[in-house]
């Protein structure tokens, strides 16, 4: 493909993802030819690259919006494919334009790493980002801000922190997090409690509506009793645990038998 066609098939999915309401099946569609483009042209593979500025800086651009694409999609391996070509237009070219999307991007990256509990990784992805960004940047702020919440057990600051996100795609991953916190809150207290109400319950997991309540309550197996308005808990407790009464009796008069014998 000529680059003239990189070019405006390139404008041609800017357009459409930044429109107010984005055909996201069509935009994959453009993704897919540009990469395609960009392979047979050298700029995704890990030959010599060319060094066009202009064409090294679409490509960069194409690269950002499929990243940010994937998170609308919810696709993650994508957004972790798109990031890891990144790297290379953030780190290897200085001669580049600077981007306004990279630390958000960055961010982003941070806090799907923490979404899947790669804290390894995540530290690893700080060490290389410039220090001033990592103490003033907002993008980069929220994400270690969130780790530190996280090693202190201090979940309301990570629900609360939905409200100062740097754009909306961070919600798709702090929503993964909740997810795995409030599975966590939950197994504790069907250790700790034999029943909650339902209203304790729904403050404990960060629920703010009685139907998120009752489907979180119906995918752990718990008990409703709509008049008390309470969740009961399965406990191992509760079951019952068949004792193989006639064989542990048999085993040990063999044993007897055999004591017998040695004396």
């Amino acid at each position: 493909m000529a680059i003239s066609e990189v070019k405006r098939l390139a404008q041609a999915l800017s357009q459409e993802y930044n429109a107010a309401n984005p055909d996201l099946a069509k935009c994959g569609q453009f993704l897919s030819q540009l990469k395609i483009a960009l392979i047979e042209l050298s700029y995704l593979t890990h030959e010599e690259r060319p060094n066009n500025i202009e064409e090294l800086t679409l490509a960069r651009d194409v690269l950002e919006i499929g990243a940010q694409w994937s998170i609308r999609t919810k696709d993650i391996p994508s957004f972790e494919r798109y990031m890891a070509q990144l790297q290379t237009y953030y780190n290897d070219h200085s001669a580049l334009p600077a981007s306004p999307l990279k630390y958000n991007l960055i961010g982003l990256n941070l806090l799907c790493l923490l979404s899947q509990n790669r804290i390894s990784d995540f530290h690893t992805a700080l060490e290389t980002i410039d220090p001033e960004q990592l103490h003033n940047n907002p993008a980069i702020q929220h994400p270690v801000k969130l780790e530190q919440s996280l090693m202190e057990g201090s979940y309301n600051r990570v629900w609360s922190s939905r409200s100062e996100v740097p754009s909306k795609e961070y919600l798709f991953f702090i929503d993964i997090l909740m997810d795995t916190i409030r599975n966590e809150i939950a197994s504790c207290s069907e250790k700790a409690y034999t029943s909650l109400p339902l209203s304790d319950a729904g403050t404990l997991l960060f629920f703010t509506n009685m139907e998120d309540i009752l489907n979180f309550a119906k995918e752990r197996n718990w008990k409703v009793n709509p008049v008390e308005q309470k969740a009961y808990f399965h406990s191992d407790a509760d079951e019952k645990i068949n004792i193989p009464a006639d064989q542990i009796i048999k085993q040990t008069m063999f044993y007897a038998r055999d004591m017998d014998r040695i004396v």
